[in-house]
């Protein structure tokens, strides 16, 4: 029986020919070697250009290319490379205001996003008719108080957590806060993520909790969007938060599909540690232990603060949101204690 190699080699000495010969008979026409001899074997102009030239000329850099052709007079294309250099060169010296809009897909030029004062929005993250003003009169001390076997194992699962962490962060509240929240984003995400799947599964709506958890979760990012600009992490620091959050993700996964209520659960009671958290950040800022420096402009933007807002604002509404979170996910598991389905509750949208 022939072999695969042996096979191969036959087909290409009787279709070589045949598929480059028009080729060649071009590039004889026009005074250009002919490329087909490297197939056939024979000698001659083969020889006067690497295998590489002929590749690019059976397949041009043009095929491969995302940038649409830049038509030359006549409607050729224009094929003087250093010409398309120069005017690449010419369009990125324009000043920002004479340059082109970047285009979509589809061509829509996008619009021109401004704020209520008519200066221009410098976010893509978040939109203006996303912000919104914390409530600060929110009660920061509520406490579940842990009655049934549940209860108590989500409050314990939560001290027990909070152990290593302290002895990690210490007291660098900047790095702290950092860190919790590239966790914190992660229940909100799954619970809806779930949510959802499961609405689509039932044919059912899930009374505005996919809305309310995502929400959630893209509240939680913007506290690390926030924190990012106040404390550098360091690449051991990175590094923990991929193992964590690979770890929690899951963790909290496989957690909310054996038990919604217990999941929620756990949530509430670490978002009453953030709270607590973030009490000591605000002590320790008013004791002068960390300096309370200009807030970032991300942070005004977002919670509509003043414009010589500090880090003790963005750390005051930051904890408004997290006592937010707590009361939601302690609700959460109520409802679900109460052997109903979160559909059945209305969720408590219109907070952010």
């Amino acid at each position: 029986m022939m072999s695969s190699r042996m096979a191969g080699s036959a087909l290409i000495r009787q279709l070589g020919p045949r598929l480059f010969s028009a080729g060649a008979t071009r590039a004889a026409a026009a005074g250009e070697p002919s490329y087909t001899l490297l197939l056939t074997g024979s000698a001659g102009q083969a020889t006067a250009k690497p295998p590489v030239a002929a590749l690019m000329r059976l397949f041009p850099a043009r095929m491969a290319s995302t940038t649409a052709a830049t038509p030359a007079v006549g409607g050729e294309e224009e094929s003087d490379p250093s010409k398309s250099a120069a005017a690449a060169k010419e369009a990125s010296a324009a000043p920002p205001n004479e340059r082109k809009a970047i285009t979509s897909y589809w061509g829509i030029n996008p619009n021109k996003v401004v704020k209520e004062d008519g200066t221009e929005w410098r976010w893509s993250c978040f939109m203006p008719w996303e912000t919104y003003k914390a409530d600060l009169t929110i009660d920061l001390k509520k406490h579940h108080v842990p009655t049934t076997f549940l209860d108590k194992l989500a409050y314990w699962t939560v001290k027990t957590l909070r152990i290593p962490t302290d002895i990690f962060f210490q007291r660098r509240y900047g790095c702290r806060a950092m860190m919790l929240e590239t966790v914190a984003a992660v229940p909100g995400m799954v619970a809806g993520m779930l949510l959802h799947l499961r609405s689509l599964r039932r044919f059912e709506h899930s009374g505005g909790w996919i809305r309310a958890l995502l929400e959630e979760a893209e509240n939680e990012r913007m506290h690390l969007m926030t924190f990012m600009e106040v404390a550098k992490p360091r690449w051991y620091e990175r590094a923990l938060v991929i193992a964590v959050q690979g770890v929690f993700f899951n963790a909290y996964f496989v957690g909310y599909l054996l038990s919604p209520k217990f999941a929620h659960r756990v949530v509430g009671y670490l978002e009453e540690e953030a709270v607590h958290s973030y009490t000591e950040f605000l002590n320790d800022l008013d004791a002068g232990k960390i300096d309370n420096v200009p807030a970032p402009a991300i942070a005004i933007d977002y919670w509509r603060l003043p414009r010589d807002a500090t880090l003790k604002d963005v750390v005051t509404v930051v904890r408004a949101d997290e006592a937010h979170h707590r009361d939601v996910n302690h609700f959460a598991s109520d409802v679900h204690y109460q052997g109903m389905n979160l559909k059945e509750a209305p969720a408590p949208l219109g907070y952010h």
